[in-house]
């Protein structure tokens, strides 16, 4: 008894010292991911690198996915209708709660949350050709720090219908995103899936 809580407060330790949360994890339109076989991952010749965002940090993002899809069993594929959007916002974050609950139902909102610092992220394929203009998740401003933020979308590409959404965030350290790192990124990408509805293969879990 004594080796399971030793066991079970280092992992409890293990997780609060990691610099990454998860800001949400969400499905939407009753997708089931597990429909889909192959992926796609957004390329610069989809649109454009978010503001402050090398090329050697999207590869690097883009690898860390793509890890974490192959690992549930997805195969890449470029003519795939599942397409991955990138986001990125590095600004100082502002803690939300749904818009629906602050100003009640019905409330109108141009663009799903969560918002970070009245700014919308820059993703890479335009967010605005599959989400709707009026989305009653919404998000509103509460609170505010500084954080880095990496939102991954999943969106059929060829009917523009939104997927899965999941963001994760980081304190940033004198100015810096520590999504900038090979470490950081993969244990970015880890809790980005760590909601992910499709499990990781038997052979990968821990």
């Amino acid at each position: 008894m004594k080796k399971f809580f030793a066991i079970l407060f280092a992992g409890l330790l293990l997780c609060a010292c990691s610099p990454f949360s998860l800001v949400n994890s969400e499905t939407y339109n009753n997708a089931d991911l597990s429909d889909y076989h192959t992926f796609r991952i957004v390329t610069p010749a989809d649109g454009n690198l978010p503001p402050g965002m090398q090329m050697v940090t999207y590869y690097n993002i883009a690898a860390a996915i793509r890890e974490q899809m192959v690992e549930r069993g997805f195969t890449e594929d470029p003519a795939s209708p599942l397409l991955i959007n990138i986001g990125l916002t590095v600004h100082k974050e502002i803690a939300t709660e749904p818009l629906i609950d602050a100003y009640g139902p019905g409330a109108w909102a141009p663009v799903p949350g969560p918002f970070y610092n009245g700014c919308y992220p820059c993703f890479m394929y335009p967010r605005y050709n599959y989400w709707p203009g009026y989305y009653s998740n919404a998000q509103v401003i509460t609170g505010i720090y500084k954080e880095g933020v990496l939102t991954m979308d999943m969106v059929n590409i060829d009917t523009k219908v939104p997927l899965y959404s999941s963001s994760v965030a980081t304190i940033l350290q004198n100015g810096e995103s520590q999504f900038r790192d090979l470490k950081g990124i993969a244990e970015a990408a880890q809790t980005l899936f760590s909601k992910f509805p499709v499990p990781l293969l038997p052979q990968y879990r821990k």
